[in-house]
C-alpha cells in the first residue's frame, strides 16, 4: 500500500513513519513545509529507505497536496501547528493551518477516492475535565486558539465523510513523549534545559493534570485504527499515567541529577487548561493492549535527548 503521512518531519509524524517501516512493508510519501516544528534531521534516518520519497509543500497548497496523494490508498494525516502557547500570541496561523489545511487535505482525497483517511487529533477539544475521563461522543469545549482550531479540524473531517463518503477516522490523543519532540514542549524543555545547566519554568501553581503517552504505543494505536476502525468514528487514545506537571519535573529532576533549586514558577498561561482525561474503551475494543511501561519511556527519552544533543540544540537556538 501507498501511504501519505503528512507532517512527517514532525514529532509524532516520524515516529509514526518509524513505526511503518520496521512494521509494515507499505511506501510512504512524507509530506511537510519544514516549518520550524519539522526538520531534515529529523527524518535523515527514514529518508535512506528507499520505501520512503519525500515531498516538501503546506497542506494548505492544493497543488502541492495533489502531487504529493498521487497514487496514495491511505492519508495519515499528522501537519498542524500544534502549541498552546503560540497559538495564544498567533492564532491566525493556527486556523490556516489546521482548519484550512484539513479542509485541502480532504477535498483532494476524496477526489482521489483514498480508501482511508486518519485524522489525527487531540484530547483538548474536550476542554478541562475536572472528574472523570472524556469519551468520544462528549460534547467539545476547547477553550484555547490551538484546540479550537483541532475542534474545527475534526468537524471538517467528519463532514467530508458524512457529505462524501471520505472515508474518515480520527484519533484523539493525550500528551505525547518520546525521541525527536520540539524542545518547546514540557519534556523536552525542561530536559534539556536541565541537561544544559538551565532552570525550568513551571507555570503557576504546578498542579495541572495531563495524561502522559509514550509516542510508541500512540504510533501503534493509529496504526490498528487506520487497519480496523470504522469509517466516521473516533478513537481516544491514552495511557492513563495522569501526573501533575510539578510531579512529572520532579521526576525529570531525578533522571538528569538535579534539585529543586532548578524550578522557576512563572506566571500560570491565559486560559490554561486544568485536567484532560480520556476514556480509551473504544481503542481498547480493536485489540490495543498498550501502554508500555512509564517511567521506562521517561527514562528512555531523556537518555535520547542527553545522547543527541547535536539534534536539539540547532533547534533550541533557532527558537
Amino acid at each position: 500500500m501507498r501511504v501519505l503521512v503528512t507532517g512527517g518531519a514532525g514529532f509524532i509524524g516520524s515516529n509514526y513513519v518509524r513505526h511503518m517501516i520496521a512494521t509494515s512493508d507499505d511506501e510512504i510519501v512524507i509530506l511537510d513545509a519544514l516549518t520550524y516544528a519539522g526538520h531534515r534531521s529529523t527524518m535523515s534516518d527514514l529518508l535512506v529507505d528507499p520505501r520512503v520519497t519525500f515531498v516538501c509543500g503546506d497542506i494548505t497548497d492544493r497543488n502541492a497536496v495533489q502531487t504529493a496523494m498521487r497514487g496514495c490508498q491511505r492519508v495519515v494525516h499528522f501537519a498542524a501547528e500544534s502549541h498552546v502557547d503560540r497559538s495564544i500570541v498567533g492564532p491566525d496561523a493556527f486556523v490556516a493551518t489546521n482548519c484550512g489545511g484539513t479542509n485541502v487535505m480532504c477535498d483532494v482525497a476524496q477526489h482521489v477516492e483514498v480508501e482511508r483517511f486518519v485524522h489525527i487529533s487531540t484530547d483538548e477539544v474536550y476542554g478541562s475535565v475536572e472528574t472523570g475521563s472524556s469519551v468520544e461522543t462528549d460534547p467539545l469545549a476547547p477553550r484555547s486558539p490551538y484546540s479550537a482550531s483541532k475542534a474545527g479540524s475534526d468537524l471538517i473531517a467528519l463532514s467530508y465523510h458524512s457529505t462524501y463518503g471520505l472515508p474518515v477516522v480520527i484519533t484523539r490523543s493525550t500528551n505525547n513523549f518520546g525521541p525527536y519532540q520540539h524542545p518547546e514542549k514540557l519534556i523536552p524543555l525542561f530536559t534539556t534545559n536541565l541537561l544544559a545547566g538551565r532552570t525550568v519554568p513551571l507555570y503557576g501553581d504546578g498542579e495541572n493534570v495531563r495524561d502522559w503517552c509514550p509516542v510508541a504505543d500512540n504510533c501503534a494505536a493509529i496504526d490498528l485504527v487506520a487497519r480496523t476502525g470504522d469509517a466516521g468514528e473516533i478513537y481516544n487514545v491514552g495511557a492513563g499515567y495522569e501526573f501533575t506537571n510539578r510531579q512529572i519535573t520532579a521526576r525529570l529532576l531525578e533522571h538528569t541529577g538535579r534539585d529543586l533549586s532548578a524550578i522557576e514558577v512563572v506566571e500560570d498561561r491565559l486560559g490554561h487548561d486544568r485536567r484532560y482525561s480520556v476514556d480509551t474503551s473504544k481503542l481498547r475494543s480493536l485489540g490495543w493492549t498498550g501502554p508500555s511501561d512509564f517511567d521506562d519511556a521517561l527514562d528512555k527519552t531523556v537518555g535520547w535527548y542527553r545522547d543527541n544533543a547535536a539534534w536539539w540544540e540547532p533547534i533550541k537556538a533557532d527558537s
